[in-house]
């Protein structure tokens, strides 16, 4: 074979090869979405290499389609999954894909290879929906407690429940690492970016509305319905920065 022939044959391929490899591994959402994958649903994406991670993704955000492709990280809907799990759990993930779930450790890679902003839909039983965006979203890894970082917030409705999340560890009832001296997971009965202790506790009891019993033990977002009102529904939801 002749070095015409043989980069005839070659080249073509070499220089189809990148596109190739981001239809084969899509990152997030955003690359499924480019492939041609535009309704939302459960979908494989590679946010570690060849490894697939099922999530769930948003196409429409609310029925807007325009800016959408976001990679659902953690969803409240319904109460059927218990969220009040330890820290092994939280760091795997749990929970089902098409329903109510915690997307855990595997959307670290997805922070780490590109910009992300964050997005937390809200819904109360009234039907009434809300959300609030920051601009930029990082989580560090389990070496550094998984720290939280949220920075550039947009308000659409909800207040900025996170500000007091913001540069705080993980923690969960067997692993506490927030600010306070007793145990907020514990004594919230969920798993977050404590401070000392909350402003927000998605992962929080599924509540049905309002309660008054025991205080801010729900999956509450304080800056829109208070301290004791459970949301219907919270699904946190991160995309690539243009």
């Amino acid at each position: 074979m002749t070095l015409r022939v043989f980069l005839a044959l070659v080249l073509p391929l070499l220089v189809g090869s990148t596109p190739v490899s981001q239809e084969l591994f899509p990152t997030d959402c955003s690359d499924v979405y480019t492939n041609g994958q535009t309704l939302s649903g459960v979908y494989n994406i590679h946010p570690a290499g060849d490894t697939p991670v099922q999530v769930y993704c948003d196409m429409s955000c609310n029925g807007q389609t325009e800016d959408a492709k976001w990679t659902v990280i953690q969803r409240r809907m319904d109460g059927s999954v218990n969220f009040y799990r330890p820290w092994e759990q939280y760091k795997k993930g749990f929970g089902n894909k098409y329903g109510e779930y915690w997307l855990g450790e595997n959307s670290l890679p997805i922070t780490n290879t590109r910009k992300y902003e964050l997005r937390v839909d809200l819904q109360d039983f009234e039907g009434r929906k809300v959300y609030a965006q920051y601009s930029t979203f990082s989580v560090e890894s389990e070496t550094d407690g998984y720290k939280l970082h949220v920075d550039g917030f947009i308000n659409g409705g909800a207040g900025d429940s996170l500000a007091l999340s913001n540069g705080q560890k993980f923690s969960t009832f067997d692993k506490d690492q927030d600010t306070w001296s007793g145990n907020c997971a514990k004594s919230f009965l969920g798993a977050f970016w404590y401070n000392a202790c909350h402003h927000a506790n998605p992962n929080g009891i599924y509540l049905w509305g309002k309660d008054g019993t025991l205080f801010a033990i729900g999956n509450v977002w304080y800056h829109w319905k208070g301290i004791d009102y459970g949301l219907k529904s919270i699904s946190m939801k991160i995309r690539p920065v243009p």
